[in-house]
Order: C-alpha cells, then sequence, then structure tokens
C-alpha cells in the first residue's frame, strides 16, 4: 500500500517541456512544489527531445499567438542569463508556399496584424539569397528576422535545475497511476508512494489522457519522425546561411533546421504518416517508409541536402481536433489545471506555458490571452478564468 510521503502546494506531474517550465515558476513565486517524471529527463520518450525545436514569430497558425511568442522570447533570453547557457539560437525563419497557401497567407496576416517585420521573397529571390532551395516559380516565401530554435534538451535541463535552485522537490523514474480530489485540493498517487497538494498541474504529454479521462478524443497521441541528411555543401546549411523553414508543398507541411549538433539538414513532415498511437505501445524505431518520405522532400526542394542519412528520430505530437492547445482547469475540478494537446507547435511556448501554468494555479486566473485554449471550444465547459 501507498505510503503518504507529504504535502505540497502545488504538484506537477510531466516534468518535460512545460512541465519543467511551470515547476520552475511556481518554486519561484515560493511554493513548495513537488515535480514526478516517469522517466529521466531529457529523454526520448515523449515530445522534447531532438536538438532542435523551432521558434518563430509570423505564425500561420492563429495571429493571438503572437503575444505569447514575444512573451516567450523575453523568458527564453532571461532563463539564458540566468543560466549562463545559449538556449535560443537566432537564424531568421522563412515561411515557404504557394502565395494562397495556408503557411503564406497565415503568416502574413500575423505580421500584418501585430507588426512584425519581414521581407516577402520571389522564388529567384529566395534561391539567390539561399541557394540550397529549389522552388517552383510560383512560390514565394515570408523571411523573418527573429526566427530560430531552441536546444530542447538543454531547456529542459535548465528549467529543471532553476526549479531545483528555487526549492522544488523533482522526483525521477516515478511514475503517476492516479489522481483525485480531496476537499479542496489533490490526491495523487505514483508507483511508489502518495502525494497530497492543493493544486495539481498536469503536463504529461501524449499520457496526458490516460490521467484525465475527459482528453480522450481531444488529445491524441500520434507518432512522429525526423531525419537528418549529410549536405552534399555542408556551407548552403550551417545556421548563418539557412533560417529555419516552414514549407507547404499544397499537398503536405514540411519544416526543417540549418545544422547543429549534427552535421546534417534536419527535416520534419507536420503528422508524418497520421499514425495515431498509444504512447506506451508505439514503434519507436524508425522505419524504411520514414525516412522515405523525408528524403522525397529533400530531393525535390534542397538537393544539395540528399547525402546519407545521419540520424532518424521517433518523438509524438498530442494533436488537439483543431491543432490549437489546451491551457485550462479541468472542468469538474477547478483546482487541477491541464496542459495538453500541443500538435506538435508547442515547444517553443514553454517558457510562457510555465508562466501561464503558475498563474492558474495559484489565482484561477492569467492576465495573458489563453481563449484559444479552453476546453469549452471542444464541449468541455469551464468557469472563464
Amino acid at each position: 500500500m501507498n505510503t503518504d510521503a507529504g504535502h505540497f502546494d502545488v504538484i506537477v506531474v510531466g516534468i518535460g517541456g512545460m512541465g519543467s517550465a511551470a515547476a520552475w515558476r511556481l518554486a519561484r513565486r515560493g511554493r513548495r512544489v513537488l515535480g514526478l517524471e516517469r522517466f529521466v529527463p531529457p529523454h526520448e520518450m515523449g515530445s522534447s527531445h531532438g536538438l532542435s525545436r523551432i521558434i518563430r514569430l509570423t505564425y500561420f497558425e492563429h495571429p493571438s499567438y503572437v503575444p505569447l511568442l514575444r512573451r516567450s522570447y523575453e523568458l527564453w533570453r532571461e532563463l539564458e542569463r540566468l543560466t549562463g547557457e545559449q538556449l535560443l539560437y537566432i537564424t531568421g525563419a522563412l515561411e515557404i508556399g504557394a502565395p494562397d497557401s495556408v503557411v503564406v497567407q497565415g503568416s502574413l496576416k500575423s505580421a500584418e496584424i501585430h507588426g512584425l517585420p519581414h521581407e516577402i521573397l520571389t522564388a529567384a529571390q529566395a534561391m539567390r539569397r539561399f541557394p540550397a532551395y529549389r522552388l517552383p516559380a510560383e512560390f514565394m516565401a515570408i523571411l523573418q528576422p527573429d526566427g530560430g530554435f531552441l536546444d530542447p534538451e538543454r531547456c529542459i535541463a535548465a528549467h529543471i535545475g532553476m526549479a531545483r535552485a528555487s526549492g522544488a522537490e523533482i522526483h525521477t523514474g516515478e511514475a503517476v497511476t492516479g489522481w483525485e480530489p480531496a476537499g479542496d485540493g489533490v490526491c495523487v498517487w505514483t508507483e511508489h508512494s502518495s502525494y497530497r497538494a492543493e493544486r495539481l498541474v498536469i503536463t504529461a504529454g501524449p499520457w496526458a489522457s490516460k490521467l484525465i479521462p475527459e482528453l480522450a478524443g481531444l488529445a491524441v497521441p500520434e507518432r512522429q519522425v525526423v531525419a537528418w541528411f549529410q549536405p552534399h555543401h555542408p556551407d548552403l546549411f550551417r545556421r548563418e546561411r539557412f533560417p529555419v523553414f516552414v514549407f507547404d508543398t499544397s499537398d503536405a507541411r514540411y519544416y526543417g533546421f540549418p545544422m547543429y549538433g549534427l552535421p546534417g539538414l534536419k527535416v520534419g513532415l507536420f503528422h508524418h504518416l497520421r499514425e495515431a498511437v498509444d504512447p506506451d505501445a508505439m514503434d519507436r524505431l524508425a522505419r524504411p517508409r520514414d525516412e522515405e518520405v523525408l528524403r522525397a522532400f529533400v530531393e525535390r526542394y534542397l538537393p544539395d541536402g540528399t547525402g546519407p542519412t545521419l540520424a532518424q528520430k521517433v518523438c509524438m505530437f498530442t494533436n488537439t481536433p483543431d491543432e490549437h492547445f489546451i491551457v485550462d482547469q479541468h472542468p469538474d475540478c477547478p483546482q487541477v489545471i491541464i496542459a495538453a494537446g500541443f500538435s506538435g507547435h508547442g515547444f517553443k511556448f514553454c517558457s510562457v506555458i510555465g508562466e501561464i501554468l503558475a498563474d492558474l494555479a495559484l489565482s484561477g486566473s492569467t492576465p495573458h490571452d489563453t481563449r484559444l485554449f479552453r476546453m469549452a471550444r471542444m464541449g468541455k465547459a469551464t468557469e472563464p478564468g
């Protein structure tokens, strides 16, 4: 039988990208925080690994993300100052596609609404500026100079280090098996013990719906694969010359990075092969088909990047039906805060989501605009915060 191992102000379940940031923000505000993580972070079992994650301001997904992104940049820079470690690399960001594509139109809309500096390039101009590309003549590109990438493993390690330095207790290798409301607080069970707290923050990534049944069908894990290809001409793919990119082919959307960590071009396909998975039973080995779909894109549009495959990594997206986040109070237990369904584009927001989760846990509201992320939009009503 589990033994009650103590009482905390806040328990955070899942110490990955979002949870590590939340644990630090809560501990920094003087709360007694317990972080519970089933693996040993940073690890390769979830959604926050692979050496690089894009950060960009011209956000085609929805203009309301842009204020959060601006705050996210501020908080990543703050974390760098406090740790003395570089986590964010500015390369510029290219959004590429046909003029009427979702990526191009959405990026232009965000840039115009929020007054973001950007350049509009024809295909010919983009190829002269960035000669690694071979683009159809009718395509165009939006270049936003503030884009770049984060090192996710180092970001998580930095947040955990700051959380511990601020007094948080972080337990790794301790999986949560259940929780229940206890008066105005909660009780949480793990494989080893039980804990009590006034508030619970669940940032369990692909495992979120296993801890919150209300998320079934609303936060669905999906197998995702990225690959690194050794370029024939490496100078074309160095971060000084090759911005991060999002590329809308009209049939699919790809994303990619300059060389970092490995001497190769990193490429992924949004939603890859569209394989919904159980995170505890997913095939974690890359298959020939995984490589084929990524190499076909590189061969067509980045032909100098088609050397040998250096590595492949398998991770997961956790998708909502509309691909916007879930950041909200639990519909039946307002002392429980949920952050889930980041749909493959969430890591760049970890720093600001951590701040939002601390706000919601401690006061039930946040000054940040999170209306887009409420469960009520999917029929799960909560009180407005």
